[in-house]
């Protein structure tokens, strides 16, 4: 493929690593650190809101503006660092978020905290899916979607650890104790990356952004993204305004909040690793049709149980089940459209996904001052239909050629 780095698979590639399940453990590990100071913020926005005198709906714009941020600066940033070790790319991008944590935890006021997590966004916009195409590189074409997996696991243990003990944390102390927190994880992510992840690593990458909007070209890659977008948006809108939405059952309480998202995050950790597994034996597009069915059936229930604690915590769990176990399977079929050129359609799916969290921050956000917080499930049950329609729609299309290259 002409303006692409000429190289071969992942594992022919790297033969020095000698455990590569350490390193892609490693790997999910840094997407833990940044996905804990991305996800908290969900959890601190009642806090945020307070703290700095803003409504709820306009809190939530500091997590519309992080998620833009990466889908803008993904594709851009991993393109520029193409030439770089990977190793040398993770640490940059985990200490980049470590300087944007460190701005919000000082900003005095709510446009530092936008531009503090502006700088924290570009570190995460290029450490994620620089470390997706790397742990998929370091095993077998037949387990790159239980390597993914296992990353995009840090994610949702982030959601299940991570997230609920910041805004326990942020409930005691304050919500800058939690961003002191997130640097901290941030500076052993940092350490972490640098030990295990060997300088030789090395996976296939584009050579250009042009060569990654290339892609678009090809109806089967648009159609993917289509259902991360959509897909994402419906499964980030109730996680983004959860706060506000169960303020009633929580009764206003940090540490029952923390319970819920302690919840949905080890219930989403166990979807999403079994979501890896089945895409190796049924193949993703199965997987995303089962698991965007639960989320729809889980959006229309969500109504009825914002006033209950208990009820709250079982329709989480059940929430839960499906919320991450469509990015492993989504992932796993773009890199299965084209693997040689993995680095760059991985980083177009996860700039989509950003976009979708952005938009389930504005899109929310404008739901609860129209129609109300109880009702936000049905929107997002909407975005989730249209997404099934997408994804089966795609899987009736006839096989043809691998995605389009760019000459």
């Amino acid at each position: 493929m002409a303006g692409a780095v000429s190289q071969a698979s992942g594992e022919a590639k790297n033969p020095e690593t000698p455990n590569p399940w350490l390193s892609v453990a490693m790997l999910a590990f840094g997407v833990f650190v940044v996905g804990t100071g991305e996800f908290v913020l969900a959890g601190l926005l009642p806090l945020l809101s307070r703290s700095l005198g803003v409504s709820p709906s306009m809190a939530g714009q500091v997590i519309t503006l992080f998620a833009l941020t990466c889908a803008i600066a993904g594709p851009v940033l991993t393109t520029a660092t193409r030439a770089w070790q990977r190793r040398s790319v993770l640490v940059v991008a985990v200490s980049v978020y470590l300087a944007g944590s460190v701005w919000t935890a000082l900003a005095p006021s709510y446009v530092q905290v936008l531009l503090g997590q502006v700088v924290a966004a570009l570190g995460v916009g290029l450490f994620v899916p620089t470390a997706t195409v790397t742990a998929a590189a370091m095993v077998s074409p037949a387990h790159r979607g239980r390597a993914i997996a296992l990353v995009v696991s840090g994610f949702t243990a982030a959601t299940a650890l991570g997230a609920p003990l910041g805004t326990a944390f942020g409930g005691l102390f304050g919500w800058r104790s939690t961003l002191w927190l997130a640097t901290g994880l941030a500076a052993g992510g940092a350490v972490g990356v640098g030990v295990f992840i060997s300088r030789r690593t090395v996976v296939a990458m584009t050579t250009s952004l042009r060569d990654q909007l290339g892609f678009l070209v090809d109806p089967r890659v648009i159609a993917v993204l289509g259902v991360t977008l959509l897909a994402f948006t419906a499964v980030y809108m109730p996680y983004t305004y959860m706060g506000v939405i169960f303020d009633g059952a929580t009764q206003g309480s940090s540490l029952y909040l923390a319970g819920l998202m302690t919840t949905l995050g080890v219930v989403g950790t166990i979807g999403n690793l079994g979501a890896g597994f089945l895409a190796d034996r049924i193949g993703g597009p199965r997987v995303v049709a089962i698991a965007l069915i639960w989320l729809i059936i889980s959006m229309l229930i969500l109504r009825f149980a914002t006033e209950h604690l208990n009820w709250a915590f079982a329709v989480i769990a059940f929430y839960g089940v499906a919320a991450f176990a469509i990015t492993t399977p989504q992932q796993h079929r773009l890199i299965s459209l084209n693997p040689e050129a993995a680095g760059g359609l991985v980083s177009l799916n996860q700039a989509v996904l950003y976009l979708a969290i952005a938009l389930s921050g504005s899109i929310g956000g404008l739901g609860i001052e129209w129609a109300g917080a109880d009702n936000l499930g049905f929107v997002a049950a909407v975005l989730a239909a249209l997404a099934l329609l997408l994804s089966l729609s795609m899987s009736r299309r006839p096989k043809g050629a691998r995605a389009a290259k760019v000459v």
